[in-house]
């Protein structure tokens, strides 16, 4: 079992999916960061300084006007956290465009780091050519139905 555990561990996709996470894990804190440090006092200055992250409404229990999310949930009342949810769909939406960004870029140095295919070029059949096929076709016909003209 521990042989086999040590070639699943050295497989490539097993060291690339790892890689990957951890690069995942270090790009979500900065796609927090620029959410919280530059997208929303950009969205407070368009709001007139509204903080997304501590709105809420709620659903039961009681708390003191004007408490933050974090005291609300502190003080046991069940809250519907709908700040937190755009920051985390707002969230979601930066890290979805920096991977098409970076997809896109990958894609475009592979396109250029390939090989130049060659074009096979065809030449097409000039018309008396496949006039040639036709009749050659008609005349390897041997069963010729009542619409058909009669060989003669």
């Amino acid at each position: 079992m521990i042989r086999e555990f040590r070639e699943f561990i050295a497989r490539g996709n097993v060291i690339d999916l790892a890689v990957g996470i951890i690069i995942g894990a270090a790009f979500t804190a900065i796609v927090n960061s620029v959410v919280a440090d530059l997208i929303n006092p950009i969205l407070g200055l368009l709001t007139g300084g509204v903080d997304f992250t501590n709105k809420y409404l709620v659903l039961s229990g009681t708390v003191p006007d004007g408490a933050s999310l974090a005291a609300a949930r502190d003080s046991g009342a069940a809250v519907f956290a709908y700040g937190s949810f755009l920051m985390a769909v707002l969230n979601f939406l930066i890290i979805a465009w920096a991977v098409f960004l970076l997809v896109k870029a990958v894609n475009r140095l592979q396109r250029m780091a390939a090989p130049p295919k060659e074009e096979v070029v065809v030449a097409a059949p000039t018309q008396e050519e496949l006039l040639a096929q036709i009749r050659d076709l008609l005349a390897d016909r041997t069963i010729w139905d009542d619409r058909a003209v009669p060989r003669a």
